[in-house]
């Protein structure tokens, strides 16, 4: 089935406020989530569509691509409607989440924060590098080399956090669980943990190199293959190559954005390349052969038509932009110049032709139909 709007799912317009976004999302996640409505299939669908749209409208970052791109611009962003992975929730609705609301409101037994519990792995995340290359090298695919921080499991303590593989201990205030509660009247309140921070487990003698954390920075040059024909907009996903996940989790993936610089002679639309060469009227009118410089230099013998009217196309098989086993097509406009200045001898010849050919003293106007061929 087809996606929805993601403006349309949470009810809000195009310009709408994040203020306004977070609340439009609120009503919805507490109306469908799937811990209110067990067992209802379409509720849980309901829940994940707007978890998903507020994963994207909230993120400045996401919310540009999707503007510009739709539903292809924050493919593979991040954006997800696996709500337990979503970490929205402590922003909407404090810290303990969805977790939070439902036990306060029903004292326990929904939905629990995702951070909670020792083995907490999850996979790192996804990064994005955007880079800008020649209108040429996107038609026929080149390899750029790209420097970008990431990070890395700590080499000291191999991604454990600790001194000398001490380990972790259970967390003593939580016991584990990521969460602590009290009561607050009649209600019971679940909150993430202040000590281990939902994590379930503490370390006692942290790394000196990163720590406690078992990640660090690092910067690092890759090369990066842009396949032929890419469209400016376009990225190239590049897999394990973002951030290390916590505790061990699967690296992220690195998104290459890609903006292509116009080209000072060529224009492309789809898998064909237009361009635009001068010729002169005398060519115009009798016809001539000339010579054209392709986009990969080379150069081709085209043969003008007499008579033929400014502004027409001419159509240049195979020689567009790559498609597989094939390429499009090279449009080429001809242009008729009209000479600024004449030599006494050019004057008489055109003066001659003018009576020779007679002058149309009294032009009617063209069709517009007609006009649409010269486009």
């Amino acid at each position: 089935m087809a996606k929805r709007d993601y403006y349309e799912v949470l009810g809000v317009e195009k310009n709408s406020s994040k203020d306004d976004i977070k609340k439009a999302y609120r009503k919805l996640a507490l109306q469908y989530h799937p811990d209110k409505n067990p067992g209802n299939k379409q509720a849980e669908e309901k829940f994940k569509e707007a978890t998903e749209a507020y994963d994207v409208l909230a993120d400045d970052q996401k919310k540009s691509a999707y503007d510009q791109f739709g539903f292809a611009g924050v493919e593979g962003m991040g954006g997800s409607s696996d709500f337990s992975n979503f970490r929205g929730f402590e922003d909407i609705f404090g810290e303990g989440g969805l977790g939070n609301i439902f036990d306060s409101f029903f004292g326990g037994g929904f939905g629990r924060s995702t951070r909670g519990g020792s083995n907490g792995v999850r996979q790192g995340a996804n990064l994005r590098y955007d880079v800008e290359i020649p209108f040429k090298d996107a038609i026929f695919g080149t390899k750029i080399e790209i420097q970008y921080s990431h990070n890395e499991s700590c080499k000291t303590c191999k991604g454990a956090g600790t001194t000398d593989g001490s380990g972790k201990k259970t967390c003593p205030t939580c016991r584990g669980s990521g969460q602590v509660r009290h009561s607050q009247g009649f209600f019971s309140v679940a909150t993430t943990c202040h000590q281990c921070h939902g994590e379930g487990s503490i370390i006692e003698r942290p790394c000196n190199d990163c720590g406690g954390s078992g990640t660090q920075k690092k910067r690092q040059k890759i090369m990066v293959t842009i396949p032929a024909g890419v469209e400016n907009g376009k990225r190239v996903v590049i897999p394990k190559q973002g951030d290390i996940g916590p505790n061990g989790g699967p690296a992220g993936d690195l998104y290459v954005f890609i903006r292509v610089k116009p080209h000072e002679y060529f224009e492309r639309q789809s898998y064909d390349l237009y361009c635009a060469v001068p010729i002169s009227v005398s060519q115009a009118s009798l016809g001539a052969d000339i010579h054209v410089t392709t986009l990969d230099n080379k150069t081709i013998k085209v043969k003008v038509p007499a008579g033929i009217q400014n502004g027409k196309m001419l159509r240049i098989r195979d020689e567009g932009v790559p498609m597989g086993n094939q390429r499009g097509n090279l449009y080429i406009k001809l242009m008729v110049q009209i000479p600024e200045r004449l030599s006494r001898r050019g004057k008489e010849l055109l003066e001659e032709l003018a009576r020779i050919e007679g002058q149309n003293d009294n032009p009617k106007p063209i069709p517009l139909s007609q006009l649409a061929d010269t486009q």
